[in-house]
């Protein structure tokens, strides 16, 4: 699956859109996100029981550009891995496969990202958003520009990842209930497609080949251990666990 190309992406949404204009609200939680909780909030807690996990428990997100997919994950408190709770579809994305390199191109980020309390913004022009910390530690030191990159509502997008109002809803709750519960940050990890062997091997030849195996050492890290891995950045890549 192919990432849709930047102008069907608006046509589609019906409106130019992008990352939000403004910085976010500080991490207060107005009535627009208690109004979006009420309803989904009972499912959630149901559905979380099923699985052995319960509301407000740490969370961590994995989204992947080819596939449009994102992960929402919740920790076990028995185990302490981090379960698959919900797989939402990306309802609009922007750009192709590869980091985002510079303010206004379009692309979606690649890479390991925090969200604290005061990236969450209630108040977004696209319903709810929060901001996934891009440029972190890494784009920085690789002098990558742009900012203000979120996941949010709406169908529509340029370089951020578009969720639709209802699946916003589910999304920032469950990550707004793990703050309010104790969570500092939970990570968002942010992949071109599905960092298999098979798929890397498919690869061979683009210029971010290299990015891109240095990005599966933090995918395999988290499939092996199910909790998400610590990202420092030393000598021009990330580096795990240290």
């Amino acid at each position: 699956m192919k990432l849709l190309p930047l102008p069907l992406c608006l046509l589609l949404g019906g409106l130019a859109a992008g990352a939000e204009k403004s910085p976010p609200k500080t991490g207060s939680i107005d009535s627009r996100a208690v109004a979006a909780a009420a309803p989904v909030r009972p499912a959630m807690e149901r559905d979380l029981a099923a699985l052995g996990l319960k509301f407000g428990d740490p969370v961590f997100i994995r989204a992947f550009k080819e596939e449009l997919e994102l992960e929402l994950f919740v920790q076990n408190p028995k185990s302490g891995g981090f379960k698959l709770f919900r797989t939402y579809p990306i309802a609009c994305s922007s750009g192709t496969l590869g980091p985002k390199l510079a303010e206004g191109d379009g692309q979606v980020p690649e890479g390991f990202y925090s969200v604290p309390p005061s990236a969450m913004n209630p108040a977004s022009q696209y319903h709810l958003a929060f901001n996934i910390g891009y440029p972190n530690a890494f784009d920085r030191a690789a002098a990558r520009t742009g900012g203000l990159i979120m996941i949010h509502g709406n169908r529509v997008s340029i370089g951020c990842l578009a969720m639709t109002d209802p699946k916003i809803d589910e999304i920032f709750t469950l990550c707004a209930a793990a703050h309010a519960h104790g969570q500092p940050a939970f990570q968002v990890h942010i992949f071109p497609f599905r960092m298999t062997a098979e798929r890397l091997a498919k690869a061979a030849g683009s210029p971010w080949e290299s990015f891109w195996k240095n990005l599966r050492q933090g995918y395999d890290a988290f499939e092996k251990s199910h909790v998400p891995p610590k990202a420092s950045v030393r000598d021009g890549q990330y580096r795990f666990g240290d």
